[in-house]
């Protein structure tokens, strides 16, 4: 291909005459141009970044986001009751929603979610809609053949039922270390058919952490943000075989709002192959 002519030589009304240089020295001299104008990439001055690995499940586990301090301010105020909660979440929440907590089958109230932040269990994101963080401790009790416990469903105080087919699982206070989350849950859930005395070995290594997001089951519209801890552990003095049923431990004070809010009366739970549950 030949080369794309040049402009035309201009003469003006005197005797000076501006000529085209040659093509090749326009090409020497854009070359010098471009070495001398830009920087050189640097490659040790890229940015390496860790990556976190969760299992490839997009509609469960996702990769723990960075929170800023903007979008992500934990709300600390104390609500000095359950009215005042309510007034609170109720211009950040979709209102079919927010109507439904403690009257749809399976959800709880607003009495309970105040429980659960005077308790330590739970933090709320100050944005719209807010966005629930709890901690959660997941216990793989591990039986006879290997199999798992699983906690098949749930009877509330208000006669609904909730499914649950998950291991024990139970909120985390403030400053509670896994390993003793790990005791208080199986003292709450199981210690109506244990003894007094009550064993529980975890086993080493078995310990892992996990996120979970995805939309409350107990509060419609409240988006949740769970860190998962999870164990597999030994508990002597469980039956070995078939599906039994628990009584739940007083979960909170005596309060005008523990009455009104729903809770658990019994445990339903059933042993399963390890193989049916998610890892």
């Amino acid at each position: 291909m030949s080369p794309e002519p040049g402009p035309k030589p201009i003469q003006s009304s005197g005797s000076i005459k501006i000529i085209n240089p040659p093509a090749s020295i326009l090409a020497a001299f854009s070359v010098l141009c471009l070495f001398t104008c830009s920087k050189p990439y640097n490659t040790t001055s890229t940015l390496k970044i860790p990556f976190l690995t969760f299992p490839s499940n997009p509609r469960r586990f996702l990769k723990i986001p960075i929170m800023s301090r903007t979008n992500h301010q934990l709300h600390h105020h104390s609500f000095a009751t359950p009215q005042s909660l309510s007034d609170w979440l109720k211009p950040r929440l979709p209102s079919d929603s927010f109507a439904s907590w403690g009257v749809k089958p399976g959800t709880k109230n607003v009495h309970n979610l105040w429980l659960e932040l005077s308790d330590g269990e739970t933090c709320l994101a100050d944005t719209i809609p807010p966005v629930r963080t709890v901690n959660v401790v997941t216990v793989r009790i591990i039986g006879k053949d290997n199999q798992i416990l699983v906690e098949s469903h749930q009877e509330l105080s208000d006669g609904s039922v909730r499914n649950r087919c998950r291991p024990l699982a139970e909120k985390m206070k403030s400053n509670e270390t896994p390993e003793e989350a790990v005791i208080r849950a199986v003292k709450e859930e199981l210690g109506s058919i244990l003894n007094d005395s009550i064993t529980v070995r975890i086993v080493p290594g078995s310990y892992s952490k996990k996120l979970d997001e995805r939309n409350s089951l107990s509060y419609p519209g409240l988006p949740a943000r769970y860190v998962l801890h999870s164990v597999d552990a030994f508990v002597d003095g469980l039956p070995e075989e078939g599906e039994f049923c628990t009584e739940e431990a007083e979960e909170y004070a005596d309060s005008s709002a523990a009455d009104k809010a729903l809770f658990v009366k019994r445990h339903y739970w059933k042993w399963v192959s390890s193989d049916l549950i998610p890892t």
